[in-house]
């Protein structure tokens, strides 16, 4: 099997280093995860593209999603859904009291997207 593996990650802020504290470490484990598996997607022919788009606090609802070949993460897994959570970093970003996106999958709620969901997202993806 020959193709690409797009992966986009939107965060607001300027950079990985100036978002959120959540989007943050969601770009950090974005970033873990595709070292890992690039090699091996590579070694099956797929090349592995990351893109970050940087979004302007008024797309906020948007911020710290992972898209695969354009699908969002929890359209990816059934056992996943989104909710949007206060958060303290994103209100200082923006200047205002702000909600920013988080994972549920079953009981648990994660702020940043955890590298095991990524990595199962991802492969979703790439299997045939």
């Amino acid at each position: 099997m020959a193709g690409t593996l797009l992966v986009e990650w939107r965060h607001i802020g300027e950079s990985v280093d100036a978002t959120c504290e959540r989007c943050a470490a969601t770009g950090r484990t974005l970033n873990e995860v595709v070292a890992a598996i690039r090699p091996v997607l590579s070694a099956r022919r797929i090349r592995v593209r990351v893109t970050e788009t940087v979004l302007p606090p008024e797309r906020i609802a948007e911020s710290n999603t992972v898209l695969f070949n354009g699908i969002p993460i929890e359209d990816l897994l059934d056992e996943v859904r989104v909710e949007m959570t206060p958060c303290a970093s994103c209100s200082c970003i923006t200047g205002t009291e702000a909600d920013c996106r988080a994972i549920v999958c079953g009981d648990e709620t994660h702020e940043a997207l955890p590298a095991d969901l990524i990595l199962k997202a991802a492969l979703r993806v790439v299997e045939p």
